[in-house]
């Protein structure tokens, strides 16, 4: 990620993730909207969360950056004992795209061990971010 989107509001460079914090009492999101999600469950996701912590990655059938997106999850996730990876197809599961303030595709939500969402990158995120914001998580 560059130095200027990092620092915050800018527009990322082409084909980068953009990563953010998120806030702890659920602020957020647009005037007038709903805050995102702030917590997932097994039930809500249609998955068991991972004993540590959990990759949950937004997605659609053609977009591209979701597949290189779905490999670099499923190596951490295999690479990290106790963490999971849950793939939620977007166009099938649109009230849960909704609740959880995803305005695209990929987007990946780092939950902690109680299904906290610790962390959320919009676009395909590196390995090594990954595994940054997994620490920052765990």
């Amino acid at each position: 990620m560059s130095a200027r989107a990092a620092a915050g509001g800018a527009v990322p460079e082409r084909g980068e993730a953009v990563v953010a914090d998120e806030p702890a009492d659920g602020a957020g999101g647009a005037r007038g909207e709903a805050p995102p999600l702030t917590r997932l469950d097994a039930g809500v996701l249609g998955a068991e969360l991972g004993e540590r912590a959990t990759l949950v990655q937004f997605s659609t059938a053609f977009c591209q950056p979701c597949r290189a997106t779905r490999r670099v999850l499923a190596d951490v996730a295999a690479l990290v004992p106790g963490v999971g990876h849950v793939e939620i197809d977007a166009e099938a599961r649109l009230d849960l795209v909704r609740a959880a303030g995803v305005a695209r595709t990929p987007t990946v939500l780092i939950l902690d061990r109680e299904g906290r969402v610790a962390l959320r990158a919009a676009g395909a995120p590196r390995k090594a971010d990954v595994l940054a914001g997994l620490a920052r998580a765990l």
